[in-house]
C-alpha cells in the first residue's frame, strides 16, 4: 500500500524550516569569519609574549582530576603560613632540653612562638613564620633581619609525636656552621628553590641580605610543567578558534616526554646538587644547564654507590638497572599524588613476573615470621634498603640494586641482609656465605671495588679506572666519578682518559673531566679545553673558561677567531653562577681562585673574605687566602692565615703542608721539616709532603734522610717527575754519578716527553762513568 501523499501547502514565499535553515547559514558564514578574525587578534600574545605564572586555582578549572590527587601532598604540604590548621607540633608550653639549653613551644595572642637559643647565645621568644614540611617530621621557619628564614633544628616528630634535635650526639653551639641561626640552616638558600614554585632567592652579596619571592608557597603545577599563561590563553579561545599549537602552549609537556626527560625534569629537587641560577626549566635542554649533580663523592657514597649522607634519589636511581631500560619516575608514583600505585611487591610485580621474583625459590624468605610479615619477603626491603636522615626520615636507596654482602667484606659497605631490623646479630661474613649458598659463589665483578681503590690512590687500580671510564655500559655517573678519581694520578694513562672524557657525549662525564684537567700540562690543557667555550651545555663551557682563566700561559685568541668572545661569554656564566651562590662559602671561594690566577688581587682578597665571612671554619679558603698573601710578599699575614687554618683543623695535611712551604720558603727550615712530618703522620700517601720534606732535609745537610724521603715520594707516585729531578740531583750532590744515571733512565723511560729528563741523561752520559 502506497503511503498517502501531503496536503497541498500554499506558496506564499518561503516556508518557515527553509526560512530558519537559511537564518542559519547565514550565521555561519559570519561566524566563521568573525571567528577567525578573533583567532588573528588573540594570536600574537598566546604564541609571542613570556609565559607568566597564573596559580594552581587556574589550573584547576580544567584539571580537577589531578589537582585532587595533589591536594594534601606531600608536594602541596612542602612549606605553609603557620596557623592551626598547619602547625602539627606540641605548642601547650612544651619544652626541650638540648645539653642544658631549655627551650619552650608556646601560643601568644593565636601565634606560635620558641623561646631558644640565638645567634649570641641569649634565650628569645622567636614568632613561627612558617612550616616546612608534614612527614614524618616538620620544621619550623623563623624571620631573621636581611629577609633571611632560619630553620629550627629542633624538629616535630610527626610519627612518635615528640619534640627531637636533628644533632642529637654533640652540642651544636651559637656561632658554629650548623647552629639553626647559621648558613647551614638558612631557607633562602638551602631549601626555598625545591619547597616553593617560581622561587627568585634575590641574594644581595654586596649588603649580604635576601629579597626571596615565589608565585607559589608549596610545590604546585607550574613547579613541574613551568608557566602557564600561554597555555591557559589557548584553552580559553573556542574550540574553533585555538590555533595549531605544539603541546597545547605549555612550556613544559609531560605527553611523549621520554624517560631520561622525566627523570631529568624530577632531578633538580631530588639530587645533590648545585645550581648555577634559579631555576627555569627549558624543554630540549641539557640538565647540566641549569645545575651540576654530585659525583659518588666519599663523603656522600660508599664506593659502591650506595647513599651514605642526605643525596635524595637521581643519582642513585642513575646507577640502576631499571633506569637503563627507560623506567620513569611516574612508572611507579603517581605524577601528582606523589603516592605510589600499590604497595608491596604488587608494584614490582606490575613489571617482573610474580611466578619468578616473588616466591620463596627467588629471596629464601617464608611470607611470615613468629607470625608477622617477614620483612625479607618485600623486593624493597632487600633491593631497596632504607638510611634514616635528619634522624628519623628513613628513605628507600634508589639504586635498586642486588644485596652484596661478600662487598661488605671487602669494601666496608652496608648490604639489606645485615641491616637493622633483619639480621643484624648475625655479620656480614655470614650473609655472604648465605647468598653464596642460594645463588652460586661467582659474583659479577662490581665497581665499587675500583672506586675504592681509586679513592685511596691505588696505584694497582689505575689501568681498572681508566677502563671503567670508558665502559658504555656503566652508568654516565658512575665514569664521570671515575674521571673525577683520575686525577689523583700523575701518571700518562691517567691524563690521557682525562683528556678523551673531554670529548665524552654524556656532559657530567665532560664536566668531570674539565674539573679534572689539571692533571694535564698547562699547553695540553688549553688545548684541549679551547673547543669546549663552545660546549652546548652551559656547565662544561662554564668550567672550561674558568680553567682556562687559571692555566698558566692561556692567552685568549684576537676577537676575530672568535675565541676571545666565547672565552668572555662563558666565563661571565660561570661568574653570574658563581655571585648567584654567594650565600655558601665554596662561591667566594672559587671566585677567589679565579681571580687571583688572572691577577686580579684585590678581587681575589675580596671574595676569599666574602667566603670567611660566611663560614669562618671554610679551611681551604682561609689556605688560598694565605698564598694569595705570601704571593704579594705579605708574608707574615700569610703566616697568621695559615696557623688560623691550621688551629681550626689540624688534620688538614693541606693546611700543614702549606704552612711548612711558607716556613722552607722564609728559611726556617725545621720549623718546615716538624710540619712536614706531621702532614705525612696525617696523611702518609702525601706524595708533595715527602717531597718537600725531603728538600728541605737537603738543604740542612740531612742527604740520607733527603733520599728516604724520596723514595717514599716515588714510591707512591712513580712517574713523578719532579720527584725524579730531585733524586737524580741528591745524587749527583753524592758524586753518585752511576747511580743518578741509571735513576735517569728510568725517569726518561717512564717520562719520555719530558724534557728535563732527556737534558739530564744527556748530561750524565758525557760525564761518563764514575
Amino acid at each position: 500500500m502506497s503511503r498517502s501523499p501531503s496536503p497541498p501547502v500554499p506558496d506564499n514565499g518561503l516556508r518557515p524550516w527553509r526560512r530558519a535553515s537559511l537564518v542559519a547559514i547565514v550565521v555561519i558564514a559570519l561566524a566563521i569569519p568573525l571567528a577567525y578574525a578573533r583567532f588573528l587578534v588573540d594570536r600574537p600574545p598566546v604564541l609571542d609574549e613570556t609565559p607568566t605564572f597564573v596559580g594552581r586555582e587556574t589550573c584547576r578549572e580544567c584539571h580537577q582530576r589531578a589537582a585532587d590527587a595533589w591536594r594534601g601532598s606531600y608536594h602541596d604540604r612542602a612549606m605553609a603560613e603557620a596557623n592551626d590548621q598547619t602547625v602539627l607540633g606540641n605548642f601547650d608550653n612544651a619544652t626541650f632540653d638540648y645539653f642544658g639549653v631549655v627551650s619552650r613551644f608556646f601560643k601568644k595572642d593565636d601565634a606560635y612562638y620558641v623561646n631558644t637559643q640565638g645567634p649570641d647565645g641569649v634565650m628569645v621568644d622567636y614568632p613561627i613564620a612558617y612550616v616546612f614540611g608534614v612527614w614524618p617530621l616538620q620544621q619550623y621557619l623563623i624571620r631573621f633581619p636581611g629577609g633571611r628564614l632560619q630553620s629550627l633544628t629542633i624538629a616535630w616528630d610527626a610519627v612518635r609525636q615528640r619534640w627531637y634535635h636533628l644533632y642529637p650526639d654533640a652540642y651544636v653551639p651559637p656561632g658554629d656552621w650548623l647552629h639553626w641561626t647559621r648558613n647551614a640552616q638558612n631557607w633562602n638558600g638551602m631549601c626555598a628553590d625545591c619547597h616553593s614554585t617560581n622561587l627568585a632567592k634575590g641574594y644581595d652579596a654586596d649588603k649580604d641580605t635576601f629579597e626571596t619571592r615565589w608565585s607559589e608557597i608549596d610545590v604546585s603545577c607550574e613547579a613541574c610543567h613551568g608557566p602557564a599563561s600561554q597555555h591557559v590563553k589557548w584553552a580559553r579561545l573556542p574550540a574553533m578558534a585555538r590555533p595549531a599549537a605544539e603541546d597545547y602552549r605549555l612550556v613544559v609537556s609531560t605527553k611523549g616526554m621520554s624517560a631520561r626527560e622525566q627523570v631529568e625534569l624530577c632531578a633538580p629537587c631530588h639530587s645533590r646538587r648545585y645550581v648555577l641560577g634559579d631555576y627555569r626549566h627549558a624543554p630540549g635542554t641539557d640538565l647540566l644547564d641549569h645545575l651540576v649533580p654530585s659525583l659518588l663523592e666519599d663523603n656522600l657514597y660508599f664506593p659502591d654507590g650506595q647513599i651514605k649522607d642526605e643525596v635524595y634519589e637521581y643519582a642513585s636511581f642513575l646507577q640502576s638497572k631499571m633506569y637503563r631500560m627507560g623506567v620513569r619516575c611516574t612508572d611507579c608514583h603517581d605524577a601528582h599524588s606523589t603516592k605510589r600505585h600499590v604497595e608491596g611487591n604488587d608494584l614490582c610485580t606490575r613489571c617482573h613476573k610474580r611466578d619468578v621474583f616473588d616466591t620463596t625459590a627467588h629471596h629464601f624468605h617464608k611470607p611470615e615470621y613468629e607470625g608477622k610479615p617477614s620483612p625479607g619477603w618485600l623486593c624493597q626491603n632487600c633491593h631497596m634498603p632504607q638510611r634514616a636522615y635528619m634522624g628519623i626520615d628513613e628513605r628507600a636507596d634508589h639504586s635498586i640494586r642486588i644485596p652484596r654482602p661478600d662487598l661488605s667484606l671487602s669494601l666496608g659497605t652496608p648490604n639489606a641482609c645485615t641491616t637493622a631490623g633483619c639480621h643484624a646479630d648475625k655479620g656480614d661474613r655470614w650473609a655472604a656465605e648465605a647468598t653464596a649458598r642460594w645463588y652460586g659463589q661467582a659474583r659479577r665483578p662490581h665497581y665499587g671495588t675500583v672506586i675504592a681503590a681509586a679513592r685511596r690512590a691505588d696505584p694497582s687500580a689505575l689501568n681498572a679506572l681508566v677502563t671503567l671510564t670508558q665502559d658504555r655500559l656503566s652508568p654516565a655517573i658512575v665514569r664521570a666519578t671515575a674521571v673525577s678519581l683520575l686525577a689523583r694520578y700523575r701518571a700518562p694513562a691517567a691524563t690521557e682518559a682525562i683528556a678523551q672524557a673531554l670529548e665524552d657525549e654524556e656532559s657530567l662525564v665532560r664536566h668531570a673531566a674539565v674539573e679534572g684537567s689539571d692533571a694535564l700540562a698547562p699547553a695540553d690543557r688549553i688545548r684541549r679545553l679551547s673547543p669546549l667555550l663552545q660546549d652546548p651545555v652551559k656547565a662544561v663551557r662554564a668550567a672550561a673558561a674558568r680553567a682556562l682563566a687559571e692555566t698558566p700561559g692561556f692567552a685568549p685568541g684576537r676577537d676575530d677567531t672568535d675565541e676571545a668572545p666565547r672565552f668572555r661569554s662563558a666565563l661571565a656564566e660561570f661568574e653570574a653562577a658563581m655571585r648567584h651562590l654567594l650565600d655558601f662559602a665554596s662561591s667566594g671561594f672559587n671566585l677567589g681562585n679565579l681571580y687571583g690566577a688572572q691577577g686580579r688581587f684585590a678581587d681575589a682578597e675580596r671574595y676569599y673574605r666574602v667566603a670567611l665571612r660566611i663560614d669562618p671554619l671554610f679551611v681551604r679558603a682561609r689556605v688560598n687566602y694565605a698564598m694569595l698573601l705570601a704571593g704579594q710578599g705579605r708574608l707574615t699575614d700569610a703566616e697568621r692565615e695559615l696557623r688560623e687554618a691550621v688551629r681550626a683543623e689540624p688534620k688538614l695535611a693541606e693546611a700543614r703542608y702549606n704552612l711548612g712551604l711558607l716556613l722552607a720558603e722564609t728559611g726556617r727550615l725545621k720549623e718546615a721539616v716538624v710540619e712536614f712530618e706531621r702532614v705525612i703522620r696525617t696523611d702518609p700517601g702525601f706524595a708533595r709532603a715527602h717531597y718537600n720534606l725531603a728538600l728541605a732535609e737537603r738543604d740542612l745537610g740531612r742527604l740520607a734522610a733527603a733520599r728516604a724521603s724520596l723514595d717514599r715520594a716515588l714510591a707512591i707516585e712513580p712517574d713523578n717527575g719532579d720527584v725524579f729531578f730531585a733524586l737524580v740531583d741528591l745524587l749527583i750532590r753524592q758524586n753518585r754519578l752511576d747511580e743518578a744515571r741509571r735513576t735517569a733512565e728510568r725517569w726518561a723511560e717512564r717520562q719520555p716527553n719530558d724534557a728535563r729528563a732527556r737534558d739530564v741523561l744527556t748530561r750524565l752520559r758525557r760525564a761518563g762513568p764514575r
